[in-house]
């Protein structure tokens, strides 16, 4: 699979659910091919923004959607990583704010 067969699987999936990819096609792609790596080194899809201890279980809530999605954009419009958005970000109506990690310290 490359970048855009997964841009486009993970889009029917997630934007029915009011998640939507970041506009910056760029930052989108980049991130996307994060997940592709992390797939062929983990086995699984965890998140490039953070480090996995390449323990499945351990990383459960890293996996991406990660745990922490949901959250993330129903408060700030982005998700950590800022792959996944809400329409308003995309749309410019809510600014662009960093967006504090939540996974718990004991986790990373």
């Amino acid at each position: 699979m490359d970048v855009e067969q997964l841009y486009e699987q993970l889009r029917k999936i997630n934007e029915p659910k009011g998640y939507f990819f970041n506009r910056d096609r760029e930052q989108t792609f980049f991130l996307l091919q994060g997940l592709l790596t992390n797939r062929k080194r983990y086995g699984y899809m965890c998140c490039p923004c953070r480090l996995a201890k390449e323990d499945r279980q351990a990383d459960s809530d890293i996996i991406c959607p990660c745990a922490y999605r949901e959250a993330d954009v129903k408060e700030y419009g982005s998700c950590y990583c800022g792959l996944y958005v809400s329409q308003a970000f995309n749309d410019g109506t809510i600014e662009p704010v960093y967006v504090p990690e939540r996974r718990p310290a004991e986790r990373c």
